[in-house]
């Protein structure tokens, strides 16, 4: 019985209907999917288990989220009493104890002045968040004519129309029409003339941050409002800031009072080898979003890191009045804040958000290793992030990665794929053996590439 087969009969573990057509997928080439669909069942460790009963190898920690592994015991647990003991709790004007403690132990992970947390649910909402309070932030402070906001080609920061706006994926904003108003993009830093197999971040390329500089004499620094970056672009193929980039752009912000916001989404919570890349980096920046690792995947939750100086631009006025008109029905939601708490402690406990500095040399070794596979052009890493990047099939751009894709799944293997470009990003606990069998597994992968 073939699986597409046994899928029409319902007979898969883990499916209760034949029904495949009801669920629109998200970024999935759904007509594909459900002709042979790719279903996982259950997970622990670094491995899935497919309805087929095979063991799948994680090599994008879910998606780029579970950076704790899967079905770490503490957080499990903490999910199972939080439910039965405070299911909701609305956060209009009410609150709940674990969302203090848990914006207090945030806070602890992050230099001065980033001390205060806003949640959120999704990186998306965090994006969004982060992008009306440095709006509302300048109108507080007498300058409403700063309503420009900055974003930079092959950025990615969400799929609500704010991220989309800034963000700079054509396929994520060609289908919807006009985005916002008075948004503008610097170029991005994807180079591989000058910066091809570079190990960690590239040599080449500061003068990329001028383009900020453009940005400012073209539209005047009074009228911008916020630059957002992701410090390493991963959806778009692991796009790394070349030396001294961000310290530069964060040079350009403060000559004009421009507040600069870093998406670190994909990059906090241990991810370079450090707890946020605002460490990595040395560049501290206005405010930060996050989402992702925050819960380990385990339940969807975001944040964002606001300075001091605009947490208190808005603490104003009479006390009994709204400061700022912003929130989500499940910002703080008891789950997931229980969630967090517990996967903040696993982090502490195996020292997670500092591993990745600790096997990053192993990974970048074990990635390299494949400059040798056939039709790669490029390889790029930092801490546990690696992208390999392939050389397009004529006239069928993206082809080549996805076949990738389906024989990696095929080899028990799960990557990940943007254009032509496999980005991995595998947990936090991956050991050196598992680097190997995931390295070595692609190479046969890719050497057997039309």
């Amino acid at each position: 019985m073939t699986e597409v087969n046994a899928l029409a009969r319902g007979e898969i573990a883990g499916l209760t209907t034949n029904n495949l057509d009801a669920h629109w997928m998200p970024f999935t080439a759904n007509r594909q999917f459900k002709k042979d669909p790719r279903l996982l069942v259950k997970a622990k460790d670094m491995h899935y288990t497919s309805a087929d009963g095979r063991q799948i190898l994680d090599g994008t920690a879910g998606l780029w989220c579970c950076n704790a592994g899967h079905g770490r015991q503490k957080i499990v647990e903490a999910v199972q009493n939080q439910v039965a003991e405070l299911d909701y709790a609305p956060p209009f004007q009410m609150a709940h104890p674990k969302s203090f403690e848990l914006a207090a132990r945030l806070a602890a992970l992050m230099p001065d002045p980033l001390n205060h947390l806003f949640f959120t649910n999704s990186g998306s909402e965090s994006v969004e968040t982060a992008l009306k309070m440095a709006l509302a932030y300048h109108k507080a402070n007498g300058q409403a004519s700063r309503t420009r906001l900055i974003g930079r080609e092959r950025g990615y920061h969400g799929v609500n129309f704010g991220g989309i706006s800034v963000g700079g994926m054509v396929a994520n904003r060609k289908q919807f029409g006009t985005m916002l108003a008075g948004v503008d993009h610097m170029r991005h830093t994807h180079n591989i003339a000058g910066n091809e197999f570079s190990k960690g971040v590239p040599k080449n390329g500061v003068e990329y941050a001028e383009d900020l500089m453009r940005m400012v004499q073209l539209h005047d620094p009074s009228t911008i409002a916020a630059v957002i970056v992701e410090p390493v672009a991963g959806s778009a193929g692991v796009i790394l800031p070349p030396e001294g980039y961000l310290q530069r752009l964060r040079e350009i912000c403060d000559e004009h009072g421009i507040l600069l916001i870093f998406d670190e989404v994909i990059t906090g919570f241990g991810r370079l080898g450090t707890p946020f890349a605002v460490d990595y980096f040395g560049v501290v920046p206005d405010l930060v979003t996050t989402a992702k690792g925050l819960t380990s995947g385990v339940v969807p939750m975001g944040a964002v890191y606001a300075s001091s100086k605009i947490y208190d631009a808005f603490m104003t006025g009479p006390d009994h009045l709204i400061e700022l008109f912003h929130g989500y029905t499940y910002s703080a939601h008891p789950l997931a804040c229980a969630a967090a708490l517990a996967t903040l402690d696993v982090y502490a406990d195996d020292e997670l958000l500092t591993r990745g500095a600790r096997i990053s040399q192993y990974w970048e070794n074990a990635l390299h290793s494949l400059r040798d596979c056939k039709h790669v052009i490029d390889i790029r890493n930092i801490g546990l992030i690696g992208a390999i990047e392939l050389e397009p099939m004529a006239g069928e751009p993206t082809k080549r990665a996805f076949t990738a894709f389906l024989k990696a799944y095929e080899k028990n293997i799960l990557i990940r794929t943007t254009g032509d470009i496999i980005a991995m990003s595998p947990p936090l606990i991956i050991s050196e053996d598992q680097i190997d069998e995931l390295t070595g597994t692609l190479r046969g992968v890719l050497n057997a590439l039309d």
